[in-house]
């Protein structure tokens, strides 16, 4: 049981770390109008399916198109 609790102490931060750059990464997309409908599609699936590194890659990267 405390192998459980070590893990739930190291991983609880990187969910919320993980909530928190999808969310803001998904909400600067769906604001974007200067990405088109293709590019905002691939965007998202960038974010929602590389984990951690995908919001990063478009805060990064697709913000640049701003």
């Amino acid at each position: 049981m405390q192998l459980m609790t070590d893990y739930f102490a190291i991983l609880l931060p990187l969910i919320i770390l993980q909530l928190i750059l999808l969310v803001t990464a998904i909400v600067h997309l769906v604001r974007n109008d200067r990405l088109s409908q293709g590019n905002k599609i691939i965007w998202a699936l960038v974010i929602v399916f590389v984990n951690i590194i995908g919001p990063i890659i478009y805060l990064i990267f697709g913000r640049k198109e701003d």
